[in-house]
């Protein structure tokens, strides 16, 4: 029987899950709508989907997920935008549930850690994955270790100051996630419309249209959407340039489901960034876009649960999680690594 490990993303709408074997390969896949029609509902569909993806054929030796929140030491999750979802003892239920060891992780911090192990990040000690979507993060890996802060909070990027700009937008979400998410592209179209220049999109429904909408007028060629996704670059430049300043790393990789848009803003994104950063990092600096995708946080939640499966025989370690590994899991003491993060 196989040895694996079970992962998964748990988003404001969808929930992903994968079966990971030891070299990162994801055997199995699944996407789902979010039920989170209950406070324990993403939990038995986490635990109903690991069932189906076994098929009884696969042996699963822990478990890792990603989650969008604060998540605290004894992996209990808080997530402002999931409802009921206050100091959820989410790695306490699956644990009982699945009867293998588990690790929760804050989803910023599963990405920067899958882009290390499997994707741009790969070998290097020094590490920035910016993701922008529903909302923007940043995980951070410096001189090899995973940036905490003292408050779960290192990398919440989307309180970026990027601008002057104030108001009721910017103190809800952060200055920078005010102006550059998908949420706030929908508003930016939405004020354009009410200002009578929305162009095409004044032809949808009010106020009904995506970012996605957005993007494809963009690339048709509607003025108003162009400079709406280039203002939003020219944001993220800014941030990117802001973050290569302060950690001086090796990679920036940009992620989420945003960079399906970024034909649209990466030049503008590039272009700021390299001419507001360190003239030493701009000549150095390689900025790209994430090969893994949204399955980043899979890998990242992979890794994790293979840390905690058997730390003597894990993969060269980045992060290690002493209060996730239990004794009796593990099947000798795992040598102290030579890079690592703080542990949690």
């Amino acid at each position: 029987m196989a040895e694996t490990v079970f992962v998964a993303d748990v988003g404001a709408s969808k929930l992903s899950a994968a079966v990971v074997d030891r070299d990162g390969k994801l055997l199995a896949r699944r996407t789902e709508s979010a039920d989170f029609s209950a406070t324990l509902a993403p939990v038995k569909q986490m635990v109903r989907i690991a069932s189906e993806l076994s098929q009884g054929r696969l042996k699963y030796s822990a478990a890792g997920v990603a989650v969008p929140g604060l998540v605290q030491r004894d992996g209990a999750v808080s997530v402002r935008n999931l409802p009921g979802w206050e100091k959820v003892p989410l790695a306490r239920l699956l644990r009982a549930k699945l009867r293998v060891p588990v690790t929760v992780e804050c989803d910023r911090n599963t990405a920067v850690l899958g882009e290390t192990w499997r994707g741009a990040g790969r070998g290097k000690q020094d590490v920035i994955v910016l993701t922008a979507g529903a909302g923007i993060g940043v995980g951070i890996i410096c001189g090899g270790r995973l940036l905490r802060g003292a408050h779960e909070l290192a990398g919440s990027a989307g309180w970026m100051a990027v601008s002057e700009a104030d108001g009721f937008e910017v103190r809800k979400f952060g200055g920078l996630e005010a102006f550059a998410s998908e949420p706030a592209i929908v508003r930016a179209a939405r004020k354009a419309v009410e200002a009578g220049l929305g162009g095409e999109l004044a032809e949808y429904e009010p106020g009904v249209f995506s970012a996605e909408e957005v993007a494809e007028l963009a690339r048709r060629g509607d003025a108003t959407c162009k400079q709406i996704y280039r203002r939003a670059g020219k944001l993220l430049g800014l941030a990117v340039a802001n973050l290569i300043n302060l950690f001086d790393p090796e990679v920036v990789v940009f992620g989420g489901s945003l960079a399906a848009a970024s034909d649209l803003f990466w030049s503008d994104l590039t272009q700021t960034a390299l001419a507001r950063c360190h003239p030493v990092s701009a000549r150095q600096i390689r900025i790209r876009i994430s090969g893994l995708g949204e399955d980043a946080n899979l890998h990242g939640a992979g890794y994790l649960a293979w840390q905690v499966a058997n730390a003597a025989d894990s993969p060269p370690a980045i992060y290690e999680d002493p209060h996730q590994v239990s004794a009796k899991k593990v099947k000798k003491k795992a040598p102290r690594p030579r890079t690592h993060a703080a542990s949690r």
